[in-house]
């Protein structure tokens, strides 16, 4: 024969032959979404940097609850933005804060919804760093009661799973044992095991206003050149007692991602960050690139990669396409 015997689009021929050979595929259950809570009422401010996202008052956030969970996407990641700020963060302990009242109301109307609350300072500190600050340092021992008491909070509020993004040594473990002393054993963990220094997360910043006002966070969160501390990260935050790994950004990362997933026999989420999303926006918005299939297509990258979970902005748009292409 002069021709080779494989021919491989033979089983690309049809929609139905590409639909029943598909090696990987996406489903809404594999999406957790992320909202930005802020404090007052009917408040459904769009982000600038983020196109179709808003800060949410409660209010409006158990609406957009309500929408997220008739579409089987089982779980929403909650960020809050509260009104004001001061140097240690006391807000985000503060029982009637904006993130324990937003989960009181999202389980009253929406209680099978698995609600996950982002466990992090930099949001409630006037310096906008993800730890305590003294004489320009960020002290990581000095965080982690602090970390403590908000995971706690959220926990008597009813949140079903709490996430520390901070990054400091030792704040699973930390976590971990005030919510077992606590009486609340049976909350996952979902860390933020490998989490960049990167450059990905400037929309984020601009949605919940929590930018640090001096240097970068470059001492705790990890240097994009390097995959084995990943790994280390990783298993680290597993002998802690973490539930579920993350790691965050996604799409610059499938390799970790990757190695994550041939490493460990956790659950394996990824974080398609706020840039992900902006980038894949600002070119469709500019006519470079179709929205829908440049969407999809990064999901399954990640989804391929092994991320057994994808946090991400377009958790409902994914939904809403698998539903009609079903």
């Amino acid at each position: 024969m002069s021709f080779p015997r494989d021919r491989l689009r033979r089983l690309r021929e049809t929609k139905a032959l590409r639909g029943l050979t598909r090696e990987t595929r996406l489903e809404p259950h594999r999406f957790i979404a992320p909202l930005f809570v802020v404090e007052g009422s009917n408040v459904r401010q769009e982000i600038p940097s983020m196109p179709n996202q808003y800060r949410l008052s409660v209010n409006q956030l158990v609406v957009e609850a309500e929408e997220i969970a008739a579409l089987g996407i089982p779980a929403i990641l909650l960020f809050g933005v509260p009104d004001t700020k001061d140097e240690d963060g006391s807000g985000a302990w503060d029982p009637n804060g904006v993130i324990p009242t937003a989960i009181k109301a999202v389980k009253q109307a929406v209680s099978d919804l698995i609600v996950i609350t982002d466990v992090c300072i930099d949001e409630y500190t006037t310096h906008g760093h993800c730890g305590v600050v003294k004489d320009g340092r960020i002290l990581n021992d000095e965080t982690l009661p602090l970390l403590q008491k908000m995971a706690l909070v959220h926990a008597h509020a009813g949140a079903d799973m709490v996430a520390p993004s901070d990054m400091m040594d030792g704040r699973v473990q930390a976590v971990r044992q005030a919510l077992d002393t606590d009486g609340f054993p049976d909350i996952p963990i979902m860390a933020y095991a490998a989490k960049y220094a990167s450059s990905f997360y400037a929309p984020f910043r601009d949605a919940t206003q929590a930018g640090p006002m001096f240097g970068d966070r470059q001492s705790y969160q990890m240097d994009p050149a390097n995959s084995r501390e990943a790994i280390r990260e990783i298993e680290t935050d597993i002998a802690e007692g973490a539930d579920i790994v993350m790691v965050k950004p996604a799409l610059p990362y499938l390799d970790i991602i990757y190695q994550t997933r041939q490493t460990v026999h956790l659950p394996v989420a990824a974080y398609q960050v706020s840039g992900e999303y902006s980038m894949i926006k600002a070119a469709a918005q500019s006519g470079w690139l179709d929205e829908e299939h440049a969407m999809m297509e990064s999901l399954l990258a990640i989804r391929r990669a092994g991320a057994d979970l994808i946090i991400t902005y377009f958790a409902k748009d994914a939904s809403k396409l698998l539903r009609h292409t079903v």
